[in-house]
């Protein structure tokens, strides 16, 4: 029997638009997107990154990313300082590692239901084959 690649790619794409959904909704407790707090993540594994590397991180364009870094600024959760050259160096204020913080303690109830229906076994296979299937990006 041969895959349906087209379903297996629907069924990935449900499984993060219903991930996001639900993230979203639990970032909403404590004032965040999930665009946001993805940020605030990628900052504080990144400190001191460019806006350049921190869009890829997020897979956002520079631009886009440039965006939201202005406005997590005007919220006091990150600051910019001046790095080498035109280089805009991003870090986590103390409220952008409370937000970082409080959003993980939330994501992780999400992520255990979403994950809910999969044994350990089957938790594991699906993290081995999307390693497999990302590892070049």
């Amino acid at each position: 029997m041969t895959t349906d690649l087209e379903a297996l790619g629907q069924a990935i794409k449900r499984a993060q638009y219903r991930n996001h959904r639900a993230a979203d909704a639990a970032l909403r407790e404590i004032g965040v997107t999930l665009v946001q707090w993805d940020a605030l993540r990628a900052i504080d594994r990144m400190p001191g990154a460019s806006g350049h590397d921190l869009a890829v991180a997020t897979f956002q364009s520079d631009q886009a990313f440039g965006t939201l870094a202005n406005r997590l600024v005007a919220r006091g959760l990150i600051t910019r300082s001046a790095g080498r050259g035109r280089r805009l160096e991003h870090t986590l204020t103390e409220a952008g590692r409370a937000a970082l913080e409080s959003g993980r303690h939330l994501l992780g109830d999400v992520l255990r239901e979403l994950f809910a229906p999969l044994d350990e076994t089957q938790r594991q296979a699906l993290s081995q084959a999307l390693l497999v299937l990302t590892e070049d990006t």
